[in-house]
């Protein structure tokens, strides 16, 4: 019941309010993940950025079970097996970014696409947390169930990924 495992990925690229660059950073996110994107949109306004409420800003794609680990194992090796410790928060969850989206394994550079990074949002879960999620008798998740930074750290460091400071 204490093993840590992958809840899920969300793969999310911020792109702004052009139109074209939305399409080509779908067409992106798309070939890498092998999934269909969804876009997400400002709920603000802001004048000085041309941003007002339902302008799509982004893009996010849930990964789960084995799609989700072999996406991440991909993208780690982008980022040469290495994440910053200040990379996780305090509830198991880690985060990083790929800067370039021709660095993962596989995919080629197209001059009609372009170069665009995104990030990679990782969320971990013991056995057992989905009490917190079912509809009849939800409780709430008890403490030994909830995945700590250290034992965050320490999953990642058994998959194979260097920590640095």
């Amino acid at each position: 019941m204490n093993d840590v495992l992958i809840e899920k990925v969300v793969v999310s690229m911020g792109v702004g309010p052009e139109p074209e660059r939305m399409k080509r950073a779908v067409q992106i996110i798309e070939s890498i993940t092998g999934r269909k994107a969804i876009k997400t949109f400002s709920e603000k306004r802001i004048p000085l950025w041309g941003v007002r409420p339902g302008v799509p800003l982004g893009l996010k794609i849930t990964l789960r079970k084995q799609p989700a680990m072999d996406f991440l194992k991909r993208c780690l090796y982008a980022k040469e097996n290495k994440i910053a410790k200040k990379s996780f928060d305090n509830n198991g969850n880690f985060a990083f970014g790929v800067k370039e989206q021709i660095d993962l394994q596989g995919v080629k550079y197209d001059p009609k696409l372009g170069i665009m990074g995104f990030d990679v949002l990782v969320s971990l879960q013991k056995k057992g947390y989905r009490i917190k999620r079912r509809k009849i008798q939800q409780s709430v998740v008890g403490k030994a169930q909830r995945v700590t930074k250290e034992e965050a750290q320490e999953f990642v460091k058994s998959i194979g990924v260097e920590l640095n400071e």
